[in-house]
């Protein structure tokens, strides 16, 4: 895992920019630096590495191709690197003398001047964010994985220079960026805590859609992907093949098509979009092709599915081990990683004395039963407090999930022992773990029944003369489908709109749908409710939630996290379950227990789930915190900011102090306040 950065048609000091782009980043990659100017100066590629594979000066960065024509800076892992390798010695492409050395680095790099980049990535399994410039044509391609394991940020600095980077920071390294915010995305994150993609807190700053290939042509002219209507245009296709602009869209169904679709389209405006995979197309067909096998037979296939997976992402020069929590998605992970691994896996947990807050002593039992090499440390306190004035410089954009303060730690200590850590997430959103699916269901079942326009008219009235639940209440009734329904429910109260300060005829409506809420919540494309939800989870909560929070607090360590739920063949098996294989009246993920029984007793796994979380009302509370807290919410203070409305945040914060009122709001808030003194705004 490492960084990458690179700048086009910049008029300043090229090698100075770029230099502090990559030392923006060397956390993400502390083993090695690299540069490459090209010689007509038009681009710069930048590159910080953490070694994993192929430990020698053969997999550094930026790499060019065995005939010299591409230049690449890549992020992540390919884990099947070793097909694509046989099949371009089998194809002619590469004679197996060619190869500089074993890195997966330069079998990407060839398999896409073979194949394009388009054909390599659709034979891949991994998570990467990769750059790949041709020489002859000055053709940029952006490409970032299936689901968005690893960050890739690009836009404009003014509107000439376009520049990238894994870390949104490294923005701020360019003189000329100005640091504006982007306040039309704001409601967006005081409803949720994060910044959906394709945004950014900046403007001229957005994140590469999961899944997708931005093409830039000579002369790289200045676009913006929201207004110029490229966003608009992503959600008209949404299935692989096709390739986008705000001046059309066109699909293919075979690679040389795909390739002069792109071409057409950056004839027409300096850059195409091409989705090469599709989480909703993967969705829709998994739920049209459901599995017909037994409950019995699903989880011996499940469990076969995430043995290779786990095979592949314990390929790796340097320690490697997992994290491990009492929860069902990791111990699912550890126990059919011990099963393949040629010895003892080391399992790393911590814990904390807050009652309530610790699985420690039930994860060290699960690491006995399974036999790993288990290292726990407990944390105060103070450990997680230390944490949290490094939080706004770690994300580089406001991200409030307080799950992140324990991530890192676990991250820091697991770091100590390895340089690799395999992960359970995504279990929850793909097996139907969360217990919310359950309760809209519920509602959804109950408040559909009632017509539309009376049940929207109700809520309206409602919501004009209700106060606290009752509020609540009549906003779930002015939901338009089971999508909207869990918009509703994550910010129920509204205060994604009540906090900042937004143009109020700007493109935000109730629920922040259409062009701002990027097409991810628009109607009920799948018919099941649950699924409709988990895709909706998957297509904004997953990648820009949780494994926003995993890759940045582990790269604050130098490392690297691999998550084998994830594996494309894993994913595309989980939307053909049936929901009655997934969740019943009382528990969820059955598939997935199914598989976990064989290898640790259900008696010590059937108990409630306390989540990887931290006491942080409790702490808000008490002297040290709260002064740090005041000074964030001083009304003054966020009067001049200019930011948010110092009425709705002062009436939270005293409400929380005076009445124990908690709203996730309030560690949104001071996120955001303590992300502005961090950047000096």
């Amino acid at each position: 895992m490492c960084g990458i950065s690179g700048l086009i048609n910049y008029k300043g000091d090229f090698r100075a920019v770029i230099s502090g782009m990559n030392d923006h980043m060397k956390d993400r990659g502390p083993d090695a630096e690299g540069i490459w100017i090209s010689p007509d100066s038009k681009i710069a590629l930048g590159h910080r590495r953490l070694a994993i594979r192929d430990l020698s000066a053969n997999g550094a960065q930026p790499m060019r191709s065995h005939s010299g024509r591409f230049w690449m800076v890549y992020n992540g892992e390919i884990y099947n690197a070793a097909v694509l390798r046989e099949r371009l010695i089998k194809e002619s492409f590469c004679k197996d003398t060619d190869f500089r050395g074993t890195s997966d680095t330069e079998i990407l790099l060839e398999g896409i001047e073979a194949y394009g980049v388009y054909e390599t990535l659709s034979v891949c399994k991994g998570m990467f964010a990769i750059a790949v410039y041709d020489t002859v044509t000055g053709r940029l391609q952006l490409a970032r994985d299936r689901v968005g394991e690893k960050p890739l940020y690009y836009g404009f600095v003014g509107r000439d220079s376009f520049a990238f980077a894994s870390d949104i920071g490294c923005f701020t390294c360019i003189p000329e960026f100005e640091k504006n915010v982007n306040r039309a995305v704001l409601p967006l994150y005081f409803a949720h805590g994060y910044i959906p993609a394709p945004y950014s807190i900046y403007e001229d700053v957005y994140k590469l859609m999961p899944g997708t290939i931005l093409t830039i042509d000579d002369p790289y002219a200045y676009f913006n992907p929201i207004s110029d209507g490229d966003l608009a245009a992503y959600y008209k296709c949404g299935r692989s093949g096709f390739c986008f602009n705000s001046s059309d869209y066109l699909d293919a169904s075979n690679y040389k098509d795909i390739e002069k679709n792109t071409g057409d389209l950056c004839s027409e405006t300096g850059h195409a979009y091409t989705i090469y995979w599709s989480m909703k197309e993967v969705a829709g067909k998994g739920q049209n092709n459901l599995f017909t096998g037994s409950e019995q037979e699903a989880a011996y296939e499940l469990e076969r599915l995430i043995k290779e997976s786990i095979k592949g992402q314990m390929i790796s020069d340097v320690p490697l081990g997992a994290f491990l929590s009492a929860g069902i998605d990791s111990s699912t992970i550890v126990s059919l990683m011990q099963q393949v691994a040629p010895g003892r896996v080391k399992t790393f947990t911590i814990g904390m004395h807050e009652e309530g807050f610790n699985e420690a002593d039930i994860a060290g039992e699960i690491a006995g039963i399974l036999g790993t090499e288990h290292t726990q440390m407990y944390i105060d306190d103070n450990d997680a407090k230390a944490v949290i004035p490094k939080l706004a410089d770690m994300f580089g954009e406001p991200f409030a999930d307080s799950s992140q303060i324990p991530t890192y730690l676990v991250s820091k200590m697991t770091r100590q022992h390895v340089t690799v850590s395999l992960s359970g997430d995504a279990g929850d959103e793909l097996f139907c773990g969360y217990t919310s699916y359950r309760s809209i269901e519920r509602i959804w079942n109950k408040t559909s029944r009632i017509p539309a326009p009376i049940r929207k008219a109700s809520g309206a009235v409602l919501s004009s003369i209700a106060s606290g639940d009752n509020a609540v209440r009549a906003a779930l009734l002015r939901a338009s489908d089971s999508a909207d329904l869990h918009m509703i429910e994550q910010d129920p109260y509204g205060y994604g709109r009540r906090i900042p300060i937004i143009d109020r005829s700007g493109p935000c409506n109730r629920h922040f749908k259409g062009t701002l809420y990027a097409g991810n919540t628009q109607g009920n494309y799948l018919s099941e409710v649950n699924h409709n939800i988990m895709l909706l989870d998957m297509n904004m909560y997953h990648p820009d939630d949780i494994l926003v929070k995993v890759d940045r607090t582990a790269m604050a360590v130098s490392l690297e996290t691999r998550v084998p739920f994830l594996d494309r063949d894993v994913v595309e098996f989980a939307w053909t379950l049936p929901i009655d294989y997934l969740r019943d009246d009382k528990i969820g993920k059955k598939v997935l227990r199914n598989v976990l029984y064989r290898y640790v007793p259900k008696e010590l796994m059937d108990r409630p789930k306390k989540g990887f979380s931290i006491p942080i009302m409790k702490w808000l509370l008490e002297p040290q915190l709260r002064q740090w807290a005041e000074n964030l919410v001083d009304p003054v203070k966020i009067k001049n900011q200019g930011f948010l409305n110092e009425n709705e945040v002062t009436r939270l914060w005293k409400d929380f102090v005076t009445k124990k009122e908690w709203r996730p709001q309030i560690w949104y808030i001071l996120m955001f306040q303590q992300w502005l003194e961090n950047v000096g705004l």
